[in-house]
């Protein structure tokens, strides 16, 4: 008789239905946060005169009207490489603050207005260029701030729209954002930089994002019982997935002392730190990469540095929507899913990261590695990035932040550290950064395998008194 109460998913509409909707929104968001994050390590190309390493004074050869409309700067290898870095600092401060701040705040006002200044700061950039690289770097961090604020909470959104059988498409289709949005940026701003000037890339993309602020905060609803649109079936089968679900809007105690003990928390969290440098290092240093391997033009480039962005996207949605058949299927246990798709998205980009230095004979063949060097570690959107809320999923949005905090710090270093040694090291630069990175891949992989888990931890089990 109960049976009867609950509605079958089949039942209830996927592509159009409010969930979807919501996932697609936040897919438009990243995209968005990721184009004002990326655009600059192509459009920097047309700020300095070179990016190579220990390369000469970056002074234009332009005429100048030319250099009015493409203002090109003296800023060294190493400062570059402080600019496209420093974005990760901000994010990396307000990862905990905004996870924990997400289970108690609204997260339609958290996520909107974090957009919306993240947009502006975009469209003060090319002013803060004219007045010298330490306001750029400033400028960058605070835009970071406002972005991992909206990357960190958007996740717990699906604590309360995402049914758990649907969980890894939405969280897939809904972050894949973040693999598209480089795609789209890198193949339109070098025709942007080419057409109308490099500013012009900051000022478009920082006036898209400052729209979408204000359509989230008129279309964005918190909970499936307050939206005025959505259908009674989708509401009833959303409500009915999430019986054991938390109330984000109850303060609870975080159980420190079992957090850091728990070696499945550690494992995920090692696992962040090398998916984040690597994937950090081929998204930001791919364009320059191409430029020092290739030797194409800027608009060239932006379409080459396109492709393995694009790829990654499919493999995303492809990996989210993978775990959820087998996981619907029972073909495999939940832990089973977790580690399939984790190690391929960590192992296979460092097979195709040693194919690319020893198998790059010709231009076709740098390419076709480049792209699935770069584009399959999108497959550990059906395993690692979403293995948290298998195991805590009562501090989510808390636990979200704290891994962010771990993976960006790789991001970060990744990002520091490959600047450093390309103007350093002139003779294989290129050979130490992907060697460095294949060896975090398969040393944390190895801890993953071993020690990962899939089920509700004894500490994130739901307690009486569990408050602060």
């Amino acid at each position: 008789m109960q049976v009867d109460n609950q509605v079958s998913p089949r039942k209830v509409p996927y592509f159009c239905s409010v969930r979807y909707g919501i996932a697609v929104f936040l897919l438009l968001c990243n995209v968005i946060i990721m184009s004002q994050r990326v655009c600059m390590s192509l459009t920097m190309i047309a700020m300095v005169n070179s990016t190579e390493p220990h390369g000469l004074s970056n002074t234009s050869t332009k005429e100048l009207q030319d250099n009015i409309k493409n203002p090109v700067y003296n800023w060294s290898t190493e400062i570059q490489g402080i600019m496209l870095s420093s974005i990760f600092y901000g994010v990396l401060i307000s990862q905990i603050p905004a996870g924990y701040l997400s289970g108690i705040y609204s997260l339609k006002k958290m996520i909107g207005f974090a957009l919306l200044f993240s947009s502006l700061f975009t469209l003060l950039l090319p002013l803060a260029a004219e007045f010298g690289e330490i306001l750029v770097i400033i400028c960058r961090v605070i835009k970071g701030m406002f972005q991992g604020i909206t990357l960190t909470t958007q996740q717990v959104i699906w604590i309360k729209w995402a049914p758990p059988l649907e969980l890894g498409r939405l969280t897939a289709l809904s972050l894949s954002g973040l693999l598209l949005g480089p795609c789209i940026v890198l193949l339109i701003t070098g025709f942007i930089c080419d057409s109308l000037g490099w500013p012009m890339v900051f000022y478009i993309f920082g006036a898209c994002g400052c729209a979408l602020s204000v359509l989230w905060f008129i279309l964005f609803y918190e909970d499936p019982k307050d939206h005025p649109y959505i259908s009674i079936r989708e509401k009833e089968y959303i409500t009915s997935a999430l019986t054991q679900q938390v109330s984000s809007s109850t303060l609870i105690k975080v159980p420190i002392k079992a957090m850091l003990k728990s070696t499945p928390l550690w494992v995920i969290s090692l696992c962040n730190f090398a998916f984040f440098w690597s994937n950090t290092f081929l998204s930001i240093y791919t364009p320059i990469y191409i430029d020092y391997k290739l030797h194409v033009d800027v608009k060239e480039n932006g379409l080459l540095s396109s492709l393995p962005h694009l790829f990654a996207w499919i493999f995303g949605v492809l990996a989210g929507y993978m775990a959820d058949i087998f996981q619907t299927r029972n073909t495999f246990s939940l832990v089973t899913i977790r580690k399939l798709f984790t190690s391929l998205g960590l192992l296979l980009p460092s097979l195709f990261s040693l194919c690319l230095l020893y198998l790059s004979y010709n231009f076709y063949a740098t390419i076709i590695f480049l792209i699935l060097a770069n584009s399959t570690g999108s497959f550990a959107m059906g395993g690692l990035m979403i293995n948290v809320l298998d195991i805590a999923p009562r501090y989510y949005g808390f636990l979200r932040g704290v891994t962010n905090v771990i993976g960006l710090t790789g991001g970060l270093i990744a990002s520091t550290v490959t600047g450093i040694i390309l103007s350093e090291d002139a003779e294989s630069p290129w050979l130490k950064i992907f060697l460095l990175m294949i060896a975090n891949n398969m040393i944390s992989l190895i801890f993953y395998l071993i020690f990962g888990k899939a089920e509700v931890q004894d500490w994130a089990k739901e307690r009486q008194n569990t408050y602060l």
